[in-house]
């Protein structure tokens, strides 16, 4: 039986105790105006119902020393009042564990969150080579939206990262992409791990915006032509990444050492691409004053053109790119430099 069927049969069940609850308050009441006589008032009736089947225990309002019926009525009242509370509890406290409510709630939490996000990135599938790129993300401070259809595989990353935002369910389904934000996102990841379905991932993804940056994993390389055309950017295939890896760590080992510490770091020191505004003002690169611990220049992309180790005379223009290692704050410092 699925949560929300069983949410609606504890819920019906809780109504219907009430209901009982009401019925006992509505019968106690009306019997004890009729043992009690024209000197009981309905308020003091009711009173006297409500303490004998909240067993407060306070003093009676109505006598009844000379009353056996009475007393009988008051034992027949306590009896079905305290079972009528007893099963209205149970099931209240069914309906919170069995309907998890604490999920629900949190996943409320996570879909007001996740509106408010600009500018951040959608994971599609969080496997072995998915949660190495939701670590990515996490350890550089980007922002990031999980989409997977495993739950297995979800709890397993969310039991170390409690605050990433995700969504149970397909992620070809547009109306999951919607979810995630993908109007305001900067960028897709389609790592799941079946090319068709990152094929499907990067098609639906450009329709919905096409100015989204679509990263998108093939095993076969045969299937990489196919991907790119759906729309996909870039192709990564962890096949060959994996042959050129093994082949560096033996031709270049200490560059492969190197960028492996890189990659290790806790304190998210990376080689990061920063991209100059479109509205902003050109001017030399000496007048920019990259200088600063956080961040060190390497390359500017221009036009197509590399250039490595820019000179200080080097114009940087609208649209071009900073290549720099640097940690996470150093990456923002210089995107306020060039907002600035």
């Amino acid at each position: 039986m699925s949560t929300r069927l069983i949410a609606g049969s504890h819920f019906s069940a809780l109504l219907w105790g009430c209901a009982a609850l009401v019925a006992v308050h509505l019968v106690g009441t009306i019997g004890y105006k009729v043992i009690g006589g024209p000197a009981a008032g309905w308020i003091d009736c009711f009173y006297m119902t409500f303490i004998t089947v909240a067993t407060i225990g306070y003093s009676e309002t109505i006598d009844l020393t000379h009353s056996p019926g009475g007393r009988l009525f008051t034992v027949a009242i306590a009896f079905v009042g305290i079972g009528t509370m007893t099963y209205i509890f149970s099931t209240f406290v069914a309906l919170v564990l069995e309907s998890d409510l604490n999920a629900n709630f949190k996943r409320r939490r996570m879909e007001r969150l996740i509106t408010r996000l600009s500018g951040h990135y959608i994971v599609c599938g969080i496997g072995r080579v998915g949660g190495n790129v939701a670590a990515e993300l996490a350890t550089t401070g980007r922002e990031f939206v999980i989409i997977e259809n495993d739950q297995a595989a979800i709890d397993r990353w969310i039991e170390g990262h409690e605050e990433t935002p995700w969504l149970h369910g397909d992620s070809t389904d547009d109306t999951l992409l919607r979810a995630a934000g993908i109007e305001n996102a900067a960028g897709v990841f389609a790592v799941t791990g079946d090319d068709s379905h990152n094929l499907m991932v990067a098609l639906s993804a450009k329709l919905l915006n096409p100015r989204v940056r679509v990263v998108a994993r093939v095993h076969d390389i045969r299937n990489a032509e196919k991907t790119r055309r759906a729309g996909a950017d870039e192709i990564v295939s962890p096949d060959f990444t994996g042959g050129m890896r093994i082949a560096s760590a033996m031709i270049r080992p200490h560059v492969v050492s190197f960028m492996d510490q890189m990659l290790r770091r806790d304190d998210g020191l990376r080689v990061e691409e920063v991209q100059v505004p479109l509205d902003f003002a050109a001017r030399r690169l000496e007048a920019l004053a990259l200088i600063s611990r956080n961040f060190v220049l390497v390359a500017l992309h221009d036009g197509g053109q590399w250039v490595f180790n820019p000179a200080p005379e080097h114009e940087v223009r609208p649209g071009c790119a900073l290549i720099v290692m640097a940690t996470p704050d150093g990456r923002r410092e210089l995107e306020a430099r060039l907002v600035a």
